[in-house]
């Protein structure tokens, strides 16, 4: 088990790393935090580039190893912290599914909703990761209208990543308004986790954009 100075969160408030600060607190999770102001700059000083070159967030680091990209964070601090019950077992079968929904996210989902939104074209299918825009969404509505959640009935840390996603996409207009996509964000906004992470965002964004 994890102890506070064991585990350290960058992040930048509000950004994609918003999500991270949901999932450890769904978690119950011990952490230190440490701000970074993307307004500023701070991204790209030499202190944090030499934690994470690409200058991005979240940044996790844990007992001195360094964990970057939002699907590797989110599967490593819900197996770090199975007490939670938020990452399925090794023998459960629901593992699989739940490994292939976050991978999606990051192999598809991503990279889709931006060839889209920038009117690039995904190029032949066969060398595309995600095929076209229609078939991705299509995949991903077709699984959520299967259940409350992304793995049917059964809340998981990959419905704190897909719910915050989807909630920032739809607000975006990066991805199309849909009823099934307005009820799942419904859920994960109501969550009192979500709940707290938006409001603790508030609270710690930099004072000139607040």
């Amino acid at each position: 088990m994890a102890n506070q100075s064991d585990l350290v969160l960058y992040h930048a408030a509000p950004s994609r790393s918003s999500a991270v600060v949901t999932l450890l607190k769904e978690l119950d999770a011990p952490y230190e935090l440490r701000l970074v102001d993307l307004k500023a700059g701070e991204q790209f000083k030499p202190e944090f580039l030499a934690i994470n070159a690409m200058g991005k967030v979240p940044v996790v680091v844990h007992k001195g190893a360094v964990i970057t990209e939002q699907v590797a964070i989110f599967s490593y601090l819900a197996d770090l912290f199975p007490a939670a019950g938020l990452a399925p077992g090794l023998n459960d079968s629901d593992r699989g599914p739940y490994l292939r929904w976050l991978a999606f996210y990051g192999s598809s989902f991503e990279p889709a909703v931006i060839d889209h939104h920038m009117g690039r074209e995904p190029g032949l299918r066969a060398m595309s990761p995600y095929g076209d825009f229609d078939m991705m969404l299509g995949t991903l509505l077709g699984q959520l209208a299967k259940g409350r959640y992304i793995l049917g009935e059964r809340f998981s840390a990959a419905d704190v990543l897909w719910g915050s996603a989807l909630n920032w996409m739809v607000a975006w207009k990066l991805v199309p308004e849909n009823p099934i996509f307005a009820d799942y964000t419904a859920r994960h906004l109501a969550r009192p986790a979500t709940i707290w992470a938006h409001e603790q965002d508030q609270a710690w964004r930099p004072k000139k954009e607040a």
